[in-house]
C-alpha cells in the first residue's frame, strides 16, 4: 500500500497516521509506487492524476487490473495504458470510457432493498448479495434496452464490459431484491416480504 509519500512500510516517519499503520509492511527498502509495481497483478488507485506512468504500466504482470478511480482525472487515462499494455483491464469513476466504477450502480439499489423490507441496517450480506447481483448482470446477455441507450458498443462480457453501465434497467430488477432478502435472511429485516419467490 502506497500513500503520497510512498510505500508504508513499518517504522516510517513521515506522514505515518496510525490508521495507516495497520497497513504497514516489513521495510523492504522500496519506497515508491514505481518500485513495487513490478509483477503487480493489480493496482487500485483512489489518488490523483497521473500518478501511474506508461513505465509503471509496462512493469506490470501479465493482463494486468488497473482501477485508476481519481476523479475526475485517472490515476492513468486509458488510452495511455492501453498504449503499452493492449492485455490490460481498465476501470475508471469516468463515463466517457469503458467499465466505469461508481456507486451509481448499487446505492439507489441497496437503500430501496432495505426500505422495502424495513432493514435496520445494511450489513455485509446485503452489500455481498448487491455485489453478487452486479457480477450476475455483467455476465449476463446483452439486453437490447441497454444497447440502444449506449448505441454500438459491445456489452458482452470482457476486458471493455466487467460491470455493468450506470443507466443499465435491470439494475434495480436484480440488485433491490436480492439486498431485501439478504436483509431478511440475515434477520434485520423488520417488515419481510412473505411471498418473496
Amino acid at each position: 500500500v502506497c500513500d503520497s509519500k510512498g510505500v508504508i512500510y513499518k517504522g516510517r516517519e513521515p506522514n505515518m497516521a496510525e490508521t495507516k499503520a495497520a497497513y504497514a509492511v516489513e521495510d523492504s527498502g522500496k519506497r515508491t509506487l514505481d518500485d513495487v509495481i513490478d509483477g503487480a497483478d493489480i493496482f487500485l488507485g483512489c489518488s490523483g492524476p497521473k500518478v501511474l506512468t506508461q513505465e509503471m504500466v509496462k512493469k506490470m504482470a501479465r493482463a494486468p487490473m488497473i482501477l485508476a478511480l481519481a476523479n475526475p482525472e485517472p490515476e492513468i487515462l486509458p488510452p495511455l495504458a492501453k498504449e503499452v499494455r493492449s492485455d490490460a483491464i481498465i476501470c475508471t469513476g469516468r463515463s466517457d470510457y469503458p467499465n466505469q466504477v461508481n456507486n451509481v450502480l448499487c446505492f439507489p439499489f441497496i437503500f430501496r432493498g432495505a426500505l422495502d423490507v424495513g432493514a435496520t441496517a445494511i450489513n455485509e450480506e446485503m452489500k455481498l448479495a448487491a455485489v453478487h447481483a452486479i457480477a450476475e448482470l455483467a455476465h449476463a446477455e446483452q439486453s437490447e434496452v441497454v444497447a440502444s441507450a449506449y448505441g454500438d458498443q459491445d456489452l458482452s462480457f470482457g476486458a471493455e464490459y466487467i460491470i455493468p453501465k450506470p443507466f443499465d434497467p435491470r439494475l434495480i430488477v436484480k440488485i433491490a431484491p436480492a439486498v431485501a432478502k439478504a436483509a431478511m435472511d440475515s434477520g434485520v429485516a423488520t417488515r419481510p416480504i412473505a411471498d418473496f419467490d
